[in-house]
């Protein structure tokens, strides 16, 4: 009893202590404020965030008689100084709370992580995304490109830092030590992102393999005990992985600046390197195959429309979902001619015609929209459980060339995929 009042009294002062520091006299004294804030609400439990966010959600938002008064004002009399007044009127004064919150010494980091938890709970409880909405705003000021540091790990990079890249790998899992020094060999490179009020704690970070064309497989990249290549070797850098380190910045743009930053450190550093390309995952692929798909809906010719629903007839054919056949030991290696071209097949066509909707792979997603092309699909590249789990061991190569971005880019913003065009055969 006694330490459920004392928790309370807790998520009190916090309130408190929010509502003081965004008012005149918290102002003055923003720093030692801001501290006791961050201070208190990390010693809430779980339901008393939550219990703070909803607070958050509910008593910092604009006042609507006042944002009305300004848009009309601004209507009336559209000038510089009413557009600013409705531009002041119509912002949460949360915004001002994160900002001011940001002044305690280590406030960047403590209002990041405050944003990971406030993400588990979203789900639960939609009402919080305004919330969430102005954090992410205030993110993308403070985290832009240019306050961004790249910098390359290497084998002499801190220990702590290291253990850091082999705990956020989340694309291709680094087996200890070993595979972590392979991976850190002069043919391959790692390369991070790392903002000034986060000092030793890396944002994102790109791996990458130098290597002589471009890779069709990731077992070669990943192999541990490959021999590094010489360098004058070196023709092409595969993007084979890139992780996110901070949970709390999920939807600010930071990987795709880290490719382009990468990209243009490798061409100055090494001429002898013309051709940028990712070796990437397709998640979203077998989920796809068994969400139903309306092959109508399809941009295609009657010929080529009726050739999909024979591949997708095909991987139906056993009567249960494609997932569930994949777990039943399938293997890529031992499969027909048709079953294989079926998959190709119907991975292109998730790519390229999916890739602009809702439904699109969230990593074709990052590279479409980031100015790369779609430029292979590779059959039997990623042999692991979670290649085959996630995409029948199918990877695929987008091209990154430098004086296309920009084209390739907008192309994707007007719903266009810009692929190869080897990649028409497919059906």
């Amino acid at each position: 009893m006694f330490e459920r009042f004392i928790r309370g009294r807790s998520l009190e002062l916090a309130k408190k202590t929010a509502l003081h520091l965004l008012s005149d006299k918290g102002e003055a004294n923003a720093q030692n404020v801001a501290a006791k804030l961050l201070e208190t609400f990390y010693s809430l439990d779980r339901a008393e965030q939550l219990s703070f966010f909803e607070f958050m959600s509910v008593n910092f938002n604009p006042n609507p008689a006042a944002v009305l008064a300004a848009a009309q004002r601004y209507a009336d009399r559209p000038d510089h100084l009413s557009l600013s007044h409705l531009f002041l009127t119509v912002e949460p004064p949360r915004q001002e709370l994160l900002r001011r919150m940001n002044r305690a010494i280590g406030g960047t980091h403590a209002i990041v992580q405050m944003r990971e938890r406030l993400l588990g709970h979203l789900k639960a409880h939609p009402g919080l995304k305004g919330v969430d909405s102005d954090i992410q705003h205030v993110f993308s000021s403070w985290f832009n490109p240019g306050f961004l540091e790249l910098h390359e790990i290497t084998w002499s990079s801190p220990a702590i830092l290291l253990e850091k890249i082999i705990k956020h790998e989340s694309v291709h899992a680094i087996d200890g030590w070993d595979d972590l020094r392979r991976r850190l060999q002069p043919d391959r490179r790692c390369f991070a992102f790392f903002h000034p009020q986060l000092p030793g704690e890396p944002l994102i970070f790109v791996e990458v393999a130098l290597v002589p064309g471009i890779a069709r497989e990731v077992g070669p990249l990943l192999d541990k005990k490959a021999l590094p290549l010489e360098a004058k070797k070196f023709k092409t850098a595969i993007f084979y992985s890139i992780s996110n380190c901070q949970p709390g910045l999920k939807g600010v743009s930071l990987g795709n600046f880290l490719i382009k930053r990468v990209a243009e450190k490798i061409q100055k550093e090494i001429p002898s390197v013309k051709i940028f390309c990712t070796l990437s995952p397709i998640p979203g692929f077998t989920k796809w195959l068994d969400s139903g798909v309306k092959v109508e809906k399809f941009d295609l010719s009657s010929a080529k429309r009726a050739k999909v629903e024979e591949s997708f007839k095909l991987l139906r054919a056993k009567g249960q979902p494609w997932a569930k056949t994949l777990s039943a030991g399938w293997s890529s290696l031992a499969v027909s001619e048709e079953e294989k071209a079926a998959l190709i097949r119907l991975c292109f066509i998730y790519l390229s015609q999916e890739t602009c909707t809702r439904d699109g792979d969230a990593v074709a997603k990052f590279h479409l929209s980031n100015g790369a092309q779609l430029y292979n699909i590779n059959w039997a590249a990623d042999l692991s459980k979670k290649g085959v789990a996630q995409s029948s061991s199918l990877m695929v190569n987008y091209l990154y060339e430098l004086d296309e971005i920009e084209n390739n880019h907008e192309a994707f913003v007007n719903k266009t995929v810009v692929f190869a065009k080897s990649l028409e055969k497919l059906i």
